[in-house]
């Protein structure tokens, strides 16, 4: 009995979506091909000698990518059962269905993948609302027949060099409620912390498999602070050259500023957080939890603690101006931030998906069209062309630019903006404080239209 699992796109990382059902698979006796689609081609005889056929969907941008894949699936083994799981398959149930996907799994769902695996149907009920309340039993995942980590994105850092970069997570779900968040409709608030000992044994495996650094792709690093102190302290123990970096929402740096001098002296290189907007009235309506006041003291509290802060944005909303987006330019530029902001951050438009919160603002759903099921998403159009235009421009300015120094990327941006407004460009920003180290494939979510991120 084989199954096939099947990757389209993890943010240049070795998928842990891959990894971890891959375990439970071979836990029962099932032989597992896993194919990562964005490093290499997928097989005819791969996909023919498959019992199951599941597809990762972590993110949109997957999603979109698995259309073609599933459709070559179904032609080539019709014979197969062919499931989908991951935080966007119960999003997407209707697309997949009509695809001919009938599994539709969500995030944690590896014990009904084994089912369907051995049985051909599901142990329980698919696709649980609310993962986390299920408490599956954890397994270590096995990263066996998946390429290796000098393959994916590596950690550059300020003087050029690179590192080899692993990925693992210390908690699954997230127990905030951001209305622009595809993990709302599927964990709606909750989540858990996987237990040290799984987390270090699958970081010990990356680090044998020459991983230098280590990114912890939890929504919020510090949804479990305690969890997080000990796993770090733990972590720098083990591996006391061993970097890592972490994603922390700008109202938890906040709160645990105190935990910021452990994060430097274990390790921490850099902290991603979801600022998204300095616009307060767009902060709310996104349901951040945190105002541009706050963004500003966590740059300085991180900064002094000796740790970069990179901040990541959702510029173009229905709410977005030409003035509020050139003060977004500005910001970054007086915060001392061009280098630590990927320039895609700068032109990403807001995405509104199928079961988003987002739809219960009513302003957003008067400038909504049609759901479009080609895009998966509800398109949008602002009341300000120019908005629209801007953002077009931009994208096409970061697309042009993707070799470039982040500093000319964002000169080029805001003269353009400027150049729009009919103001006089800004003198180039000066480098200074610190120059964070960076992933060579960015990180970005919440974008429209994906496609022209890659």
């Amino acid at each position: 009995m084989r199954a096939l699992l099947i990757s389209t796109y993890d943010l240049g990382r070795q998928p842990l979506g891959l990894a971890s059902p891959a375990a439970r698979l071979r836990q029962a006796g099932v032989d597992v091909d896993c194919v990562d689609t964005s490093r290499q081609p997928l097989e005819d005889d791969q996909i023919a000698r498959a019992v199951l056929i599941a597809f990762y969907l972590p993110m949109h941008t997957a999603t979109r990518l698995a259309g073609p894949l599933i459709d070559r699936v179904r032609e080539l083994n019709p014979s197969a059962t062919v499931a989908a799981y991951g935080l966007y398959a119960p999003l997407n149930r209707q697309w997949l269905n009509d695809r001919g996907v009938r599994h539709v799994l969500g995030p944690e769902d590896e014990p009904e993948l084994t089912a369907l695996a051995l049985t051909g149907e599901p142990a329980r009920h698919e696709a649980s609302t609310t993962p986390g309340r299920r408490r599956a039993p954890y397994i270590r995942p096995d990263r066996s027949g998946l390429l290796p980590l000098h393959q994916y994105a590596a950690l550059q850092m300020p003087d050029g060099t690179r590192r080899v970069a692993g990925s693992t997570d210390a908690t699954r779900g997230c127990k905030h409620l951001c209305r622009h968040c595809p993990i709302v409709p599927v964990y709606h608030g909750t989540f858990r912390a996987i237990a040290i000992d799984d987390v270090m044994a699958d970081a010990s495996a990356q680090v044998g498999q020459g991983a230098q650094h280590i990114t912890f792709g939890d929504p919020d690093f510090l949804n479990g602070p305690t969890h997080a102190r000990r796993l770090v302290e733990r972590l720098h123990g083990a591996f006391p050259s061993l970097t890592y970096d972490v994603t922390i929402k700008i109202s938890h740096l906040l709160e645990h500023r105190e935990m910021l001098p452990l994060f430097h002296e274990t390790g921490c290189l850099f902290i991603t957080s979801a600022v998204e907007s300095i616009d307060d009235a767009v902060l709310e309506k996104l349901r951040k939890g945190h105002t541009r006041a706050d963004f500003e003291r966590a740059v300085t509290l991180c900064r002094d603690a000796g740790v970069a802060l990179s901040p990541t944005f959702v510029p173009f909303t229905p709410w977005t101006t030409p003035a509020g987006y050139l003060d977004l330019l500005d910001a970054v530029r007086t915060l001392g931030l061009v280098d630590q902001v990927a320039t895609i951050q700068l032109a990403i438009r807001l995405l509104v998906t199928a079961e988003s919160p987002l739809l219960e603002l009513e302003d957003l759903r008067e400038t909504l069209g049609p759901f479009d099921a080609a895009s998966l998403t509800w398109p949008w159009r602002h009341r300000d062309p120019l908005v629209d235009v801007l953002q077009r421009d931009v994208m096409r300015l970061v697309a042009a630019g993707a070799s470039m120094p982040r500093g000319d990327v964002f000169a080029a941006i805001a003269e353009r903006a400027c150049a729009l407004v009919g103001r006089p460009a800004p003198p180039r920003a000066q480098p200074r404080g610190l120059r964070a180290p960076m992933l060579t494939e960015p990180w970005y979510c919440c974008a429209e239209p994906v496609e022209s991120h890659l």
